[in-house]
């Protein structure tokens, strides 16, 4: 069975964020996989506490252990969120920090060389975000810098095998429905692409 994890990033219950989620999640509820949902606003502390530093080249502190099972064990990992100031919300990057550890995502190599893979059993990553700046901006004026930090920072030195599939839902402050059910259900082709690779 497909162990998929979905992390959502968003303060408010009724965002598009939430709806979002709530569409992937029934999807892969639906094919059959098994599925943890982790909303981070349910009481994720993004702060990285002194002992977590501290063991971050010696001994790894013992903190978030499920997170960090959940993370090790997965197949497939679907993060939801808004983008903020053209980078992850707070919230998600204190995620990336305390639970892709080293010892889980990644080790460190001898003199401090490149990263050492660890979760080589990501084999697809499905991020949704949505962006109130228009597809120009985000393209042509920043160069997709959300993405690229995702695809070359964190999933190439931690999964390497780990599939990108980017989703975006720019001028999202003036969405209209059909726009909103077209992305839905190219998510849902998404999903059924990923199964076929899986």
């Amino acid at each position: 069975m497909t162990r998929c994890l979905i992390v959502t990033a968003h303060p408010l219950p009724r965002s598009l964020t939430t709806r979002l989620a709530a569409t992937v999640e029934a999807e892969v509820r639906a094919k059959g996989w098994e599925v943890t949902r982790r909303d981070l606003y349910d009481g994720f502390d993004p702060v990285l506490s002194p002992e977590e530093r501290a063991g971050y080249y010696t001994t790894p502190a013992a903190t978030l252990e499920t997170e960090k099972r959940e993370l090790a064990e997965a197949q497939v990992v679907i993060l939801v969120f808004p983008t903020w100031w053209f980078g992850f919300p707070a919230i998600l990057k204190g995620w990336y920090d305390r639970v892709w550890t080293p010892g889980i995502a990644f080790d460190h190599s001898p003199g401090f060389g490149p990263m050492i893979p660890r979760l080589h059993g990501l084999r697809e990553v499905l991020a949704v975000t949505t962006m109130g700046a228009p597809r120009w901006i985000d393209w042509l004026v920043l160069r997709q810098p959300v993405k690229r930090v995702l695809r070359w920072a964190i999933l190439k030195p931690c999964a390497p095998k780990a599939r990108l599939t980017w989703r975006v839902l720019h001028n999202a402050e003036q969405v209209e429905e059909p726009r909103l059910a077209a992305l839905e259900a190219r998510l849902k082709a998404d999903l059924t692409r990923m199964e076929r690779r899986l």
